[in-house]
């Protein structure tokens, strides 16, 4: 049996040995001198001069005096002598006077220096990695500071489709990320439960420009916009933000249009030619930015707006421009009230009660060329303080479309400015029916200025100039 142990050469107790206790406390001098090993210095040659009970070296090289031949062991100052412990491969050592670790590596004590830990696979502090989270932190808090100047955090991808983004959880169940996930625009979504997320907000890496697919925030215009919209080959899943991604109804571009914050920019609604058979509704744009409905200017029937009621009706203030469109419907074609501010262009009426109604403080204005092509009640209907004005607007009357009412009916201080209208071809009906203090200025056009058969009629403080 050997008289040491074989890892730390402690001595062994022999079993016929007198004096057993002096065995026993080489022993536990050797386990104090290098158990949790911490030397004062590595590099004195020789000792220092009042050492203190249980004070540790490591021997430098060219050791003098009572440490001579001892280079590189652990000197202990033990019951007023130096005992000496000779290294064994991977033991280690803290160095107090430098505030460094070092390693006997077999012939030499080196640092443990920060290349030990480049490139270690897994690395987890207070917490357990793994090889999908291979940098594992439990901790109340991580700081991250700088180093002089700025500090930068970098989350790197592989492709455009693939994920960089931070990832929010409760009880390791996602609840919110953002980042660039499944392409480079910049996303923010939220999630009830880790399974179903909802996207609220989307960053256009190309354009910087903000969009926010669950509604909230308003988009601010910096300029113009256009939303197209094809009955045949749109959809309203669409941006509509092209002819080739056009949405499939109007009331999806005008929805779309006044989701906006329109500033000082228009928003136009471009129709292509069909048919729909929907009733539209002006809302009025946040903003003061015009809502325009344009159809085709140069052959309005390819656009044809026959729903049954009201077929288009603007009010709220907003502003609001239609042209180039056809319209019927089995009651008021056009019809503004409660303050909208209306401009017509380009109509072609085809069906209906009434051609154009304005009423409770609303304003339309009438220009280019329009064309009346059936039977109605009443051409223009103007009440409750609302008023027509035209400047310059022509109208063909196609077939001698009847008017039941009148071509101009208007009451309740209702108000018209018809200034230098033209008409071609004939109607029949009466032709104005004014009355309850309301105004027409035909600008001297005369008993016989609006088309019909029968003679205009005024009534109850009705003026017709």
């Amino acid at each position: 049996m050997a008289d040491i142990t074989p890892n730390l050469s402690l001595p062994y107790i022999m079993a016929s040995q007198a004096q057993k206790h002096v065995t026993h406390n080489e022993a536990l001098r050797a386990l104090d001198a290098i158990v949790q090993l911490g030397v004062i210095d590595k590099d004195l040659v020789a000792p220092p001069g009042a050492p203190l009970d249980g004070d540790r070296y490591i021997v430098a090289l060219a050791a003098t005096g009572s440490w001579a031949g001892m280079d590189g062991q652990i000197a202990a100052f033990q019951d007023n002598a130096w005992i000496f412990h000779a290294p064994r491969d991977g033991w280690l050592a803290w160095v107090s006077d430098e505030d460094q670790l070092y390693v006997w590596s077999g012939s030499a004590w080196v640092p443990v220096s920060d290349s030990d830990l480049q490139n270690i696979p897994l690395l987890g502090v207070n917490a357990t990695a793994d090889p999908s989270n291979r940098l594992s932190v439990s901790s109340p808090a991580t700081l991250l500071n700088h180093d002089g100047a700025g500090h930068q955090v970098k989350i790197n991808k592989n492709n455009a489709i693939d994920t960089a983004s931070l990832v929010f959880q409760t009880g390791f169940s996602g609840r919110a990320e953002f980042g660039t996930t499944g392409d480079d625009d910049w996303h923010v979504k939220v999630s009830p439960d880790g399974i179903n997320w909802h996207e609220a907000l989307i960053v256009d890496r190309n354009t910087g420009r903000i969009s926010f697919p669950g509604g909230g925030v308003r988009e601010k215009l910096e300029a113009d916009r256009t939303y197209y919209v094809d009955t045949a080959l749109g959809s309203d899943g669409n941006d509509g933000l092209s002819t080739g991604s056009a949405f499939a109804t109007i009331m999806k571009g005008i929805d779309a249009a006044a989701a906006l914050d329109s500033g000082q920019y228009d928003v136009t609604v471009q129709i292509a030619a069909g048919s729909y058979g929907e009733n539209i509704y002006l809302k009025t744009l946040p903003g003061s930015g015009t809502l325009r409905l344009i159809g085709d200017a140069a052959a309005p029937a390819n656009v044809f707006i026959n729903p049954t009621g009201i077929a288009i009706r603007a009010d709220n203030g907003g502003k609001f421009q239609i042209q180039g469109v056809r319209t019927a419907s089995t009651s008021i074609n056009i019809y503004a009230e409660t303050a909208a501010r209306l401009a017509l262009q380009d109509i072609e009426f085809a069906g209906g009660t009434v051609c154009v109604q304005s009423s409770n403080f609303s304003d339309v204005t009438i220009t280019g060329a329009h064309e009346i092509s059936a039977n109605y009640d009443t051409g223009f209907f103007t009440t409750s303080t609302g008023r027509l004005i035209s400047s310059g607007a022509s109208i063909t009357l196609t077939g001698s479309p009847g008017f039941a009412q009148a071509f101009v009916f208007m009451d309740a201080l209702g108000g018209m400015l018809a200034d230098g209208m033209s008409f071609a071809g004939t109607a029949t009906g009466r032709r104005y029916d004014i009355n309850q203090n309301s105004v027409c200025n035909t600008q001297g056009g005369g008993a016989t200025y609006f088309p019909g058969d029968v003679a205009g009629i005024t009534g109850s403080g009705g003026q017709y100039l």
